[in-house]
């Protein structure tokens, strides 16, 4: 499938820049830092195609993406030592395979419930703090 017109994933437009900072261009997918870090280490990891879901990739395809998808998952928690990490696949609004990673701290904010998309009360950093979070999780990768 081509890219949607309106798909900021596949434009890399302002509009992934004002979300998230690429972090890797791993081997189907891409990895960004979620700028709202509320989630300390949260990520999200699209797919490099237009895809809508899990289902249009073919065997091949789905296997390297959850293989991207796995290798992120260790990185972040070797970076971050969360108590869980959550998964994402929402695509309500933006029809473009992708999985939000969330790292959950049983002190933390939705411990025991969904983390929150985007949270009232943001947490944004200074460039140098999103470059140590980038840093760490490609240190893992």
């Amino acid at each position: 499938m081509s890219a949607k017109n309106d798909c900021f994933y596949c434009l890399k437009d302002q509009r992934l820049d004002d979300l998230m900072i690429e972090i890797k261009e791993m081997e189907v997918s891409t990895l960004y830092l979620f700028k709202e870090q509320t989630y300390e280490g949260r990520c999200v990891l699209a797919y490099k195609g237009h895809q809508n879901h899990l289902t249009e990739l073919d065997e091949k395809e789905y296997d390297l993406y959850m293989k991207d998808l796995a290798k992120v998952a260790k990185a972040i928690m070797k970076a971050f030592n969360p108590d869980k990490l959550n998964y994402g696949a929402y695509s309500d609004k933006l029809s473009h395979l992708h999985f939000h990673l969330v790292p959950k701290y049983q002190d933390g904010p939705s411990w025991g419930g969904t983390f929150e998309m985007m949270p009232e009360k943001k947490v944004l950093l200074s460039e140098v703090e999103y470059l140590k979070r980038i840093n760490l999780i490609q240190e893992n990768l």
